[in-house]
């Protein structure tokens, strides 16, 4: 078995076992750890995106497992894992714009996760900078919305439990919103 596959199976082993790790990680830090080690990069992707500064990221990043790992005793299992600690992800930086009181460009998510190749930046950009700017005239609640699905990659049920909406409710919110944008974009 090649080692993406072995990560892919670890990983899916992981994701079911949220539950009984995050009651683990009350009394044990190494089993907190593992949800650190889990969800990391979706917590820093989905703040960068939103503040736009590597260092705000990573503090507000740290803040959000700070608090996790503070609170965690108090979590009670009535949903997602992932849509209560994203629930800190927000508030710390939602207290990080009320203190700053700036607006985020979102071309830095395109230097973020941006392409490698030249020839590709080169074709792109014109459209990227199209939809940058749609996306930028969204409101707060739709850019979070892309930002939670596509840059921090959480599930319609993760999202759902964050917002506390119904699933079908949130995919239909995405999706008219993405068919909005594509007619925007033609």
């Amino acid at each position: 078995m090649g080692s993406i596959a072995k990560s892919n199976m670890k990983n899916k082993t992981l994701i079911e076992n949220i539950p009984a790790l995050v009651e683990d990680a009350k009394y044990d830090p190494a089993a907190f750890s593992q949800l650190y080690n889990h969800y990391v990069q979706p917590v820093y992707r989905y703040l960068y995106s939103r503040v736009g500064t590597t260092h705000d990221a990573e503090d507000l990043t740290s803040q959000t497992f700070m608090a996790a790992f503070e609170y965690l005793p108090r979590y009670r299992e009535r949903g997602q894992f992932a849509a209560w600690l994203f629930r800190i992800a927000r508030s710390k930086m939602t207290d990080h714009f009320r203190r700053n009181r700036f607006d985020v460009d979102l071309e830095a998510v395109q230097r973020f996760v941006g392409e490698d190749d030249a020839l590709f930046q080169v074709i792109q950009n014109e459209e990227i900078s199209r939809l940058t700017c749609l996306i930028k005239n969204l409101n707060f609640e739709e850019q979070d919305l892309i930002h939670l699905r596509y840059v921090a990659e959480l599930t319609f049920a993760e999202i759902a439990d964050l917002l506390g909406r119904r699933e079908e409710a949130v995919k239909k919110s995405l999706y008219r919103l993405l068919a909005r944008l594509k007619g925007q974009m033609e």
